[in-house]
């Protein structure tokens, strides 16, 4: 029912509102996905400073009215990740992070699982300055996709079973195909699939290195993935 809740929470996005308030894109852990609003926090003298600008991991205090936005009345930071805003590749890693989870994720709904990789991917992105590769990055995208119940069969052919001679990707079929089942699917080769089951299996911060063309072809799938299954379509990771 309407009132006060806490929570922590996650800025996706900041949109300027009016002549000194933001509407925030926030994922949160107890309610998934939310709208607020922050009234005032442009003005210099704003209570909540910078506080409320994204990527910044917050506890936030709001109130839930009648309408789609729930009001933000107090806000402490978690942690505000300023190492990644001085570094162009982190930027935008974090950028594609917080747009993934804010496409694949919109309803108020809680996902733990989700919410605990976004803000490890943040922190991670923040304290290495190494970590904002590409490979990272489909990694991080990759273990999106297994928290969201979408993630593609990797160990065996998705058509038959076949656990071997598996040369292909088919998002339609849901996943790794073998070369008896390969009519709808595009060429996988073994260095993009193995990429794609050592980046699931590896913690994020471990995330491992293959060719360019092995990263395009891990991308395609991924993307294909969410595509198909999610009917979400994000910019491929550069």
């Amino acid at each position: 029912m309407p009132g006060p809740f806490k929570t922590e929470a996650v800025v996706l996005r900041s949109i300027r509102y009016g002549e000194a308030d933001r509407i925030l894109h926030l994922y949160t852990a107890e309610r998934g996905r939310i709208g607020a609003i922050a009234k005032g926090v442009r003005r210099p003298r704003s209570r909540f400073g910078a506080r409320l600008e994204p990527f910044f991991r917050t506890r936030l205090v709001l109130h839930e009215g009648r309408g789609d936005l729930s009001t933000v009345t107090a806000a402490q930071t978690v942690h505000a990740h300023p190492a990644l805003r001085e570094r162009r590749g982190a930027l935008e890693r974090a950028t594609q992070a917080c747009d993934a989870v804010l496409r694949l994720f919109d309803a108020a709904e809680p996902n733990r699982p989700a919410y605990h990789l976004l803000c490890r991917e943040l922190a991670l992105l923040d304290a290495d300055p190494t970590a904002a590769t590409r490979a990272h990055g489909l990694a991080f995208r990759l273990k999106l996709l297994l928290a969201a119940g979408f993630l593609p069969e990797l160990a065996s052919c998705a058509a038959c079973g076949e656990r071997e001679h598996l040369s292909g990707f088919s998002a339609s079929d849901g996943g790794v195909v073998c070369d008896g089942c390969e009519a709808n699917a595009f060429p996988l080769t073994p260095e993009a699939h193995g990429f794609l089951v050592a980046a699931l299996t590896r913690p994020l911060a471990e995330a491992p290195e293959a060719p360019d063309p092995a990263l395009r072809q891990a991308d395609r799938a991924i993307a294909e993935t969410l595509e198909h299954h999610a009917h979400v379509r994000l910019r491929r990771v550069a």
